[in-house]
């Protein structure tokens, strides 16, 4: 099947159908959202006169539906204007259109019934090669098309999508016995491409693969919560990013998912599950069910187990039912733990001692290994499948038989041994007839175990990824604590940062320049890109406050200078150099990104310029490049007013305005018209790879360096005095205010006239040297470490 994917249909405009048909419409697809004709009038409708056979209210469900998912936070459109792609229409008069929609998916209520009566219907408006899927994961998939004839059948299949289907990267597939291969495939090509989703395919078990596992993990540390006298935050500090997990941890992921959902899915496991040795625990506890009887479901009802009040979060003591200030799990183990690196390292400190955190978390580990062993082959054929719907799917670091391989199988399963646990048939196999690790390395290529043959069988990376942990060791040119510098082949280097929340020090200065001397030596191309949580969230505030403090002026001001350098030696670097950005891309690391020559960002790229919040100003060429991309939207030999464009750049900074998507990072001026984006995050490398080596077959030849007109002294004042005005509605403080005047002078060319033509080390020096004198100051190094102790701006 090579049809391109080019009209979808979603039938059903809950809050799932919804959301999909925004998915389809970021891609750029045009999409059908229909649902039901109400059954009756609403007073507004009776007030105005309507009918039940107005074409307003027979669509009135379907447009409720693209309304929420219009105002819903996160957004489920990369920008507003994508809602435009989506048709509203009913099932009673629309489903005719099906036949121009490649892909149809069925999203109604978890009612057998009603969606059998539902495809019943669309099967007389398919079009014969058109795919055909049901969202669901409380049914089992083979008996939803039951009645339905072979060709329809054969082009049948589950896809689970998860919520919010925009930002979790994992699509389940789910086959039946009827469906055809070339359907399958067709599915994942165009969800991996067009959608920008990483596929597995998954067995017809209740829940299948990640929300088996995801809820089982859930409710076992619910009871081994329990059991050791914790509190909600504690396991929530010690779940999160020290197993190597989203910061959401456990509870408070299940606020951003809904406790009734949770519910749901629990409560379909245990009824169907009736042969699963944990059943049991299926069973919610009941505080989970008082909570669900007061209605304290997560954000969608402004409470689950956290709460804000008053602009702080609180969390419930299940104990009481209170909310409380939150408070971190307190042992001398988890404390020096926070700062290894390697999650292998951070796991293994924690559990060493011999306290409740670590019998806690051992429990925790132990038990959803175990599990994840024993759904071998229940779930998928493979554990590789397993392990990436985990991390797709939940955002884990290491899937299950990853982590089996960092704490050591025989050191897992001797220890389970201890403790009277039989050790999974998986663990045995791997342990009795392979190398003792479910995966194995031969140079650059990676074997997974098959516990059915045992026998280990190559691991291939999804279609167009390139994995950067697979590639080392045998790819690692240079490497330092906070980077290193990758041999990607084909003649293209790769600039990869790994320290903690990959901030930008002077390991990662120094590789990016290490990175260049090679690419004129070795490459032909440079990418600067990784596979961490985010790209950067910028530069090393513990550093500079701490130099602050003690007056170490040459040395922080040798620091900037060397990262203005590195950052213009990248633009004007006779190779090609593509920046990767994803995730959040923040301060230094924006400043990266709009000197490469080229960018080629993933669909989720939250980047933009935060320094005014700990009261500093872009120093690494930062505001000296948005200064430059305002001037350079007016031809040099073009007159033209430069303020509304130095107004733009201005209040990008001042500010702090950051993406919500890629696309919205062109608005900003973050990314150029000639800049690419990646749907599939997966992707990402080997699409800037691709890119660089593009650019470097074709004759790349770096820019000369410009000269840049400025708006000078007139478009300062007009800044300065919008500035002040905000200052006098309250807006902003005194120090705010400050701030913005040193941006002002600096993004205006300093003392100079209106449109004057500067040099970039004109602009470059101002910038540095604004930015020292605002380090210097009490109130911005207040600022600084008030977002380190709290993780937030302090405006004083």
């Amino acid at each position: 099947m090579s049809t391109p994917l080019r009209r979808a249909a979603v039938l059903g405009s809950g809050t799932m159908g919804a959301q999909i048909a925004a998915l389809f419409a970021n891609a750029g697809v045009p999409v059908l959202l229909l649902d039901i004709v109400p059954a009756e009038l609403s007073d507004d409708e009776r007030r105005r006169g309507l009918t039940l056979d107005s074409p307003e209210v027979r669509t009135r469900i379907a447009r409720a539906g693209l309304e929420r998912a219009r105002q819903t936070k996160p957004a489920a459109f990369t920008l507003p204007e994508r809602a435009s792609l989506v048709s509203v229409g009913t099932f009673d008069d629309d489903l005719p259109r099906l036949a121009e929609c490649d892909w149809v998916i069925e999203a109604v209520v978890e009612n057998l019934a009603i969606k059998r009566a539902l495809l019943e219907r669309v099967e007389r408006h398919r079009r014969p090669d058109a795919v055909v899927s049901t969202n669901t994961s409380g049914l089992p998939i083979h008996t939803i098309a039951e009645g339905r004839s072979d060709d329809f059948r054969a082009h049948f299949l589950g896809t689970h999508f998860f919520n919010p289907p925009r930002y979790l990267q994992l699509l389940e597939v789910i086959p039946t016995p009827d469906t055809r291969p070339a359907a399958v495939r067709w599915i994942v090509e165009a969800a991996g491409r067009d959608l920008g989703k990483s596929v597995v395919c998954a067995k017809d078990s209740p829940n299948f693969i990640a929300n088996r596992l995801g809820t089982f993990g859930f409710l076992h540390t619910v009871r081994a919560m329990l059991e050791e006298g914790l509190a909600i935050d504690e396991v929530d500090d010690l779940t999160g990013p020290m197993l190597g997990r989203p910061r959401s941890a456990t509870f408070r992921t299940v606020d951003l998912v809904g406790l009734d959902v949770l519910a749901d899915v629990a409560r379909n496991a245990y009824e169907r599950l009736v042969a699963d040795e944990e059943r049991e625990l299926y069973r919610l506890p009941e505080f989970l069910h008082e909570m669900l009887r007061r209605g304290w479901l997560g954000e969608k009802t402004g409470g689950g187990f956290y709460r804000r009040r008053d602009g702080e979060i609180l969390v419930l003591d299940h104990r009481t039912f209170e909310y409380r200030p939150r408070h971190a799990a307190r042992s001398p183990a988890v404390e020096a733990a926070r700062n290894l690196g390697e999650m292998r390292r951070r796991v293994t400190a924690v559990l060493a001692p011999d306290d409740r955190v670590a019998k806690f978390l051992w429990r925790t580990i132990a038990g959803t290994l175990v599990y994840a062993a024993r759904r071998i082959p229940e779930v998928a054929d493979d554990i590789v499948t397993v392990d990436r719907a985990m991390r797709w799917g939940f955002g884990w670091e290491l899937g299950p038989f990853e982590v089996w391989d960092a704490l050591g199988v025989a050191d897992v399963a001797g220890r389970l041994e201890q403790e009277n646990v039989e050790i999974p048939s998986a663990a045995r196999s791997v342990l009795r007839d392979g190398a003792g690790s479910f995966y194995r390395r031969r140079n650059d290529a990676v074997d997974a175990f098959d516990p059915s043959s045992r026998a280990y069988r190559p691991v291939f990376p999804p279609a167009g990824a390139i994995v950067l942990a697979e590639r080392k060791p045998h790819a690692v040119v240079a490497a330092n604590p906070g980077a290193s510098l990758l041999d990607l082949g084909d003649g293209v280097g790769c600039v990869e940062f790994h320290s903690k929340m990959n901030a930008i020090g002077e390991d990662a200065v120094s590789m990016i320049r290490r990175g260049l001397r090679e690419a004129e030596a070795r490459f032909d191309a440079l990418v600067i890109g990784n596979q961490g949580g985010d790209f950067s969230v910028g530069a090393n505030l513990m550093l500079l406050l701490v130099e602050a403090q003690e007056q170490n002026w040459d040395e922080l001001d040798l620091a900037v200078r060397a990262f203005q350098q590195a950052t213009r030696a990248l633009k004007y670097s006779p190779k090609p150099v593509v920046a990767a950005p994803f995730g959040r891309v923040l301060g230094g690391g924006c400043e990266i990104v709009l000197h490469a020559a080229r960018v080629q960002a993933a669909m989720e790229t939250y980047m933009g310029f935060v320094e005014t919040g700990v009261g500093l100003i872009p120093a690494g060429g930062g505001t000296k490049e948005m200064a430059l991309r305002a001037s350079g939207r007016i031809p040099d030999d073009v007159g033209g007013d430069l303020s509304p464009l130095v107004r733009w750049a201005f209040e990008n900074i001042a500010l702090a305005k950051v993406s919500a998507s890629a696309e919205e990072c062109r608005r900003l001026g973050y990314l150029r018209e000639g800049d690419g984006i990646s749907r599939n995050p997966g992707r990402l490398i080997g699409d800037a790879k691709l890119v660089a080596r593009t650019m470097a077959e074709t004759g790349y030849r770096p820019p000369l360096p410009p000269r840049v007109r400025v708006g000078g002294e007139r478009v300062r004042a007009a800044l300065d005095a919008g500035v002040h005005q905000l200052k006098v509605g309250g807006h902003i403080s005194d120090y705010d205010e400050h701030i913005a005047r040193k941006l002002a002078f600096v993004i205006t060319g300093g003392d100079v006239p209106e449109n004057a033509w500067v040099t970039e080390e004109h602009l470059l020096d101002l910038e540095r040297e604004a930015f020292l004198s605002l380090l210097g100051e009490e109130k911005t190094q207040h600022r600084i470490r008030h977002m380190l102790e709290r993780g937030r701006p302090l405006r004083n």
